[in-house]
């Protein structure tokens, strides 16, 4: 069965800072047409930042879009033409006030795939080295720290209700220790 759309015609909604919106008309496998409403953004990485002794570190923060306060690994925006390791040190940095002597991605993930392109590299930071904190202005968070153990049951639970979040702590669970 054929699955593709084509696209036949497309219009830019939106320009901003974060994200762009684009209006496509497709041609569906049927023949008939139909809109995508289509969120573009420059991709993002999330980090499960995790200590000698199996701690993590997390940011708690006010997300507007849901009015309330998150429980989340560092994350952050890629900026034009920056490479994926390189955000995601600058974030810890920025974020929790370390950096890491060792940086290896687990996987990328598409995060709202039926209408963004936006795609989140998630790394497993470990050997941290105390860094000078540096928060973007007008970004306010809390640094947390808890045993992996402790924030899988939270994701067991449903109190870490964030999916790069979800997703890389399980990803990480697998790649250590517990």
């Amino acid at each position: 069965m054929d699955l593709y759309e084509k696209t036949i015609g497309s219009k830019k909604i939106y320009d901003g800072k974060i994200i762009r919106v684009r209006q496509d008309r497709v041609l569906l496998p049927d023949g008939r047409e139909s809109t995508r409403e289509i969120v573009e953004h420059s991709g993002a990485v999330a980090i499960v930042p995790v200590d000698n002794n199996n701690g993590v570190y997390f940011v708690r923060q006010y997300r507007a879009p849901l009015e309330k306060i998150l429980l989340e690994i560092p994350a952050g925006r890629l900026e034009p033409g920056e490479p994926p390791e390189e955000c995601a040190k600058r974030e810890l940095a920025e974020e929790i006030g370390f950096m890491p002597q060792k940086l290896r991605q687990m996987a990328f993930i598409y995060s709202s795939p039926g209408f963004s392109d936006e795609k989140v590299y998630l790394y497993l930071a470990q050997d941290l080295v105390k860094h000078h904190l540096e928060n973007d202005e007008g970004e306010f968070l809390e640094v947390v720290h808890m045993p992996l153990p402790e924030a899988l049951a939270m994701v067991t639970d449903g109190a870490i209700e964030d999916g790069k979040t979800i997703t890389g702590l399980l990803l990480a669970s697998r790649n250590l220790p517990l």
